[in-house]
């Protein structure tokens, strides 16, 4: 049997916009069930996108550099 290699992924490398966060935190909500820690975890997400941005545009930087 084949190994499968696997990568770190992270999804607030990919909420760019204000409208990806949006959708991602409104798909997490579907999604919860009533599970407050998987909200809670979709807004820390969030929350981390929005300070790779900032970042990003303080530095001039594109994110994927950061």
């Amino acid at each position: 049997m084949a190994k499968t290699t696997t990568s770190p992924y992270d999804v607030a490398e990919h909420l760019r916009t204000r409208e990806d966060m949006a959708a991602y935190l409104e798909a997490s909500i579907e999604e919860a069930d009533g599970d407050a820690a998987f909200v809670a975890k979709a807004l820390g997400d969030i929350a981390r996108a929005r300070g790779m941005a900032q970042m990003a545009s303080d530095t001039g930087l594109p994110r994927e550099s950061l």
